[in-house]
């Protein structure tokens, strides 16, 4: 957990609600959290949800670990600690996103069991609804697909740390869902998404 290191603020409370928000927004804010293997397939589902909430009407936002790296993690590398950093840093922002009332897509591997719990230990201490999406893909087939070329490179020894290579991923042990990417089709994963939110209230 960062360290708090500013002194001298307070939490200030505004006049709107989250009964205001989702009434204004006509939806609940949300976040999923969409871990898994590089090349599972996170990024296709979750813009294709997106795409699908905004077809209904619905105002959602996909947050993508490539994108994110852009700009907010410019600055932060793929070591342990800075992985750490990246995925504390973005269940910051997913959860002022759900707070404002959008139905954010979050797409990171996210190997790490503890990160990931904690991004969700932050919505839940803001009553924020938190859905855990294992996109689950073997190593072997997401090597087949590398459609970034990196799994050829960590083999080759070019990229170091890498996830499912030389570096662990912690599948999620209690997901609120789990997509077989490589027996499902993207749009079928997106609607399996959808039904969720649907049986939870969400849309």
């Amino acid at each position: 957990m960062a360290e708090q290191l500013a002194t001298n603020i307070t939490w200030h409370d505004g006049d709107v609600t989250p009964d205001m928000r989702k009434e204004n927004m006509g939806q609940q804010g949300a976040s999923l959290w969409l871990t898994g293997l590089s090349a599972s397939g996170k990024s296709t589902v979750a813009m294709a949800l997106e795409k699908l909430l905004l077809s209904r009407g619905k105002h959602a936002y996909c947050l993508d670990g490539d994108n994110i790296r852009h700009g907010l993690n410019k600055n932060l590398g793929f070591s342990a600690e800075d992985r750490a950093e990246n995925i504390r840093r973005i269940g910051e922002v997913t959860k002022l996103f759900a707070d404002s009332g959008m139905i954010t897509i979050n797409s990171f591997i996210s190997p790490y069991r503890v990160d990931r719990d904690q991004a969700r230990a932050a919505h839940d201490e803001s009553k924020i609804p938190f859905f855990e999406v294992f996109v689950h893909c073997p190593l072997e087939e997401a090597e087949k697909r590398d459609p970034k070329g990196l799994y050829k490179k960590a083999r080759a020894g070019e990229i170091k740390g890498f996830t499912g290579i030389d570096d662990p991923y912690e599948a999620p042990e209690s997901p609120e869902i789990v997509l077989n990417t490589h027996e499902q089709s993207v749009e079928e994963s997106a609607l399996a998404l959808m039904k969720m939110l649907e049986d939870h209230g969400i849309v």
